[in-house]
């Protein structure tokens, strides 16, 4: 039987295309050495990793990987079905082939039935996609259920973050629900992290709705708050208790320029 197999997109431009560099990048990253994190759930930025590779590699060197992950991400290319999933399958990074949770994946569908098989949806989509080198150089065994999440209707969010917890009641063991998230865009250093404080303010609070107003009202584009809306339900849903900020940055720390940044936050929720 053949597999599907879906190639990477943004190898060598987000990250290194080469295994040996990326791997040493990767390396750079995730050098924290201390006690692990038991988590629930987790947002993590997906920029280039110049820009964001030190905030996500913070966070899943912090972590207690388990074997089995849903990784949740925004739909930035518009394409195919606004909450897209893929079954079967295996993706591609120089690392090597990450293969789907068909189990998880199917069980996931079944609890929610809006999710639709749609492997168009990620073809060319970087925010997942950019993820799986981490995890590959930290948890080799590990297999994933990607969605990208293209709808901002709170209903949906939350029906998906109570989807997920039903479903991965139907297993023993572990599994860290993973929202693939950049924070405030293109607006002034200082503005972006006033923007950001008030959104992670809700975040931290485990308050899924908070977030939603904080990011609809104060007009916040943080581009993943549907899969944190959503992993945030998921995770209070699993008794998680509390969350902590373990990174924050700007891409101004990069580049130097503050008067259009991009904010990157990363944080474990407990």
């Amino acid at each position: 039987m053949n597999t599907t197999v879906r190639m990477p997109a943004v190898a060598g431009q987000f990250y290194p295309g080469q295994r040996q560099v990326l791997e040493h990048d990767l390396d750079g990253y995730t050098h924290f050495q201390g006690d692990k994190i038991a988590a629930r759930g987790c947002i993590v930025p997906h920029a280039g990793y110049m820009y964001s590779g030190h905030v996500a590699g913070a966070v899943y060197s912090r972590l207690e990987l388990p074997r089995r992950f849903v990784i949740l991400c925004p739909n930035h290319t518009g394409m195919g079905d606004p909450l897209a999933v893929m079954s079967s399958g295996e993706w591609m990074t120089p690392l090597g082939k990450a293969p789907v949770d068909g189990a998880l994946a199917n069980s996931l569908k079944s609890h929610y039935p809006k999710l639709q098989e749609d492997a168009g949806a990620h073809l060319r989509e970087h925010a997942l996609e950019v993820q799986l080198p981490f995890l590959q150089r930290l948890r080799p065994d590990f297999s994933f259920v990607p969605i990208t999440v293209g709808t901002e209707r709170y209903d949906a969010l939350e029906a998906l973050g109570q989807a997920i917890a039903a479903a991965l009641r139907d297993f023993t063991d572990d599994v860290l629900v993973i929202a693939s998230s950049d924070m405030n865009h293109y607006e002034s250093d200082a503005i972006t992290r006033q923007k950001d404080a008030n959104a992670l303010e809700r975040i931290l609070a485990l308050d899924p709705a908070g977030l939603f107003n904080v990011i609809t009202r104060q007009h916040v584009s943080m581009c993943g708050f549907g899969p944190a809306i959503a992993m945030l339900t998921a995770a209070k849903l699993r008794g998680a208790t509390h969350a902590e900020l373990i990174r924050y940055a700007t891409s101004g720390d990069i580049s130097g320029d503050r008067k259009k940044v991009v904010g990157y936050a990363g944080v474990a929720v407990i």
